[in-house]
């Protein structure tokens, strides 16, 4: 990575201003698919290690997606971060060009990482999967509250939200399969993460809309995004203590939830995690573990292709 440039580009509504780290002769692109040809062209023949621009009230997306699906690593970041870096780095000024080299500066020394971009598709199913958990938290509280002692016109008005949300609930589910049926490339995916004992439909639709990075990447990239890596707790006498923290909320959560049926049906993760717990390990670390594992096995049976099979998916 060290002999290749990384690329700052400033986005406007019209122009896309192009900078490189080490210093090249600042470009510029008309923002739209003309430019973006012409700017494929040029940022394939510097093969760099990072593009960076910055999210510019959505006229970065199109210019964003075409780079992406061509295969470069490209990272769409806050302007406030970049901001702040030109700030610490003493520069005041600022013109398009000045900024493209900020961005490639500021790619160069934080290295964002690259993230594959959601089409408009992508977007509506990520956003129904966000929608059907948003549903299914207001479920479980209205079903708190129907426990309590209520006045019966409350009471009835409760269960009839109940019963409103579980249709909606159904209706989302529906919807989310039919999406996922009429893309070739989500149902093979489906499939696949569907043949691993302990994912069914909703931990799936979650994978697909939350990291569709999922299969692209190595096991130690998807343990970091899904928040799985251990990290060092190390601080005066505390010592070897290791624990996980950061990454994707959300797919962390569907997976742990995947692992308490994981450890009853799917004979890898079950032996895995009774040897955890035979060797003394408490049981939410066994789960944490186990977890991880399963994050790793449904990584290696979408990068391979083909679907799981008890102890063909095994990834250190």
């Amino acid at each position: 990575m060290s002999n290749k440039p990384f690329v700052g580009i400033d986005v406007s509504k019209d122009t896309l201003d192009v900078a490189t780290f080490p210093a090249t002769k600042p470009l510029t692109f008309s923002n739209d698919e003309a430019g973006w040809g012409e700017l494929l062209a040029h940022l394939r023949s510097l093969r760099p290690a990072l593009v960076v621009l910055e999210a510019s009230g959505g006229y970065q997306t199109l210019a964003a997606s075409f780079l992406a699906a061509d295969g470069l690593p490209v990272a769409v970041v806050n302007p406030r971060q970049v901001r702040d870096f030109a700030k610490s780095t003493g520069q005041l000024a600022k013109t398009d060009r000045i900024d493209a080299g900020v961005i490639a500066l500021f790619a160069e020394a934080v290295k964002p990482e690259p993230r594959l971009l959601l089409d408009a598709e992508a977007q509506a199913f990520k956003a129904l999967v966000a929608r059907r958990r948003e549903l299914v938290d207001m479920r479980a509280a209205e079903k708190n509250r129907s426990q309590a002692p209520l006045a019966g016109p409350v009471r009835d008005r409760i269960v009839q939200h109940i019963a409103w949300l579980d249709a909606e609930i159904d209706d989302i589910e529906r919807d989310l399969g039919r999406r996922v049926r009429s893309s070739a490339l989500w149902r093979e995916k489906d499939q696949l993460l569907q043949s691993v004992p302990g994912i069914a439909a909703v931990t799936s639709h979650k994978l697909l809309a939350d990291m569709p990075e999922l299969g692209w990447i190595s096991g130690r990239e998807a343990a970091k995004l899904a928040g799985f890596a251990p990290h060092n707790r190390d601080s005066g006498n505390l010592r070897g203590h290791r624990t996980i923290w950061g990454g994707r909320t959300e797919v962390r959560s569907a997976l742990y939830m995947a692992t308490v049926t994981a450890v009853r049906y799917n004979e890898d993760i079950r032996t895995f995690f009774q040897r955890l717990k035979a060797g003394g390990k408490p049981h939410k670390v066994a789960m944490t573990a186990a977890a991880h594992k399963l994050l790793l096995m449904l990584n290696a049976v979408l990068r391979r292709g083909t679907p799981w099979r008890p102890s063909t998916c095994q990834t250190p």
